[in-house]
């Protein structure tokens, strides 16, 4: 694997500086900000003794998320969604996969007819916010599960295994891990891992620029599991500390 020198001397292989902070929100059930080199998160979960209608009489739970960039997290201003009317595409896209990503790690029969909502409010993006949002919603939702069980809501933990989930992308024909604004915007392919120890759970994959050769997908694949391996250790830490 090539060791090109990028911004702060960051090797292609290196994440982001990486802070995970639990229990932010102090009125929700669980909670983490979470930074990404200057990409950061402020994750938040709310348990509902409620299921959507489509799950109702079920005995089966639901997880279920809202993303949203806060109007000064870019470079540039961006209006609120809330008052143009509706959100974008790109915004459901990511919502719907941060949603999906933890329901793939979770029992929800154990959980029993309550929702846990998440909410993912971007506070500084520096690209990389959908993939700094699962990582830090896995913390969010343990909290809160942790708490149900603390409570005796429910007798064991729903939580099956962590998630994580890290950008890569070939950059001037390189593979790099965990891309910044800088990077993801000249990127000639995108993609975004979502990972369970070194099980898969969703990729998403663009050739942006070109096409991409197999080769270079593995490439970028053994640099996201090596990644989601590293953010792992990094989320068991602050849950077992």
């Amino acid at each position: 694997m090539t060791h090109a020198i990028r911004l702060k001397n960051r090797a292609c292989d290196q994440l982001r500086t990486i802070a995970l902070c639990p229990n932010y929100y102090p009125h929700c059930d669980g909670s983490c900000f979470v930074k990404f080199g200057n990409t950061h998160i402020i994750c938040a979960a709310t348990i509902e003794e409620k299921v959507p209608i489509f799950l109702r009489y079920s005995k089966t739970g639901w997880i279920t998320a809202e993303y949203g960039l806060l109007p000064c997290s870019c470079q540039q201003r961006t209006d609120r969604e809330a008052v143009k009317g509706k959100q974008t595409g790109r915004t459901l896209e990511i919502q719907r996969l941060i949603a999906r990503s933890l329901r793939s790690v979770i029992d929800l029969s154990i959980l029993g007819e309550r929702q846990i909502k998440i909410d993912c409010d971007v506070i500084q993006a520096d690209g990389g916010t959908r993939t700094a949002s699962i990582t830090g919603s896995f913390i969010a939702l343990y909290l809160a599960c942790q708490k149900l069980i603390r409570n005796r809501t429910i007798i064991e933990n729903p939580i099956k295994e962590n998630v994580a989930a890290v950008s890569c992308g070939m950059v001037n024909g390189s593979p790099l891990l965990d891309l910044d604004f800088s990077e993801d915007s000249i990127a000639e392919v995108d993609a975004n891992f979502v990972m369970s120890g070194n099980n898969i759970i969703e990729i998403q994959s663009c050739g942006e620029k070109r096409p991409f050769t197999e080769k270079e997908f593995a490439d970028m694949f053994s640099l996201a599991r090596a990644g989601c391996t590293e953010i792992i250790s990094k989320q068991n830490e602050i849950l077992k500390g």
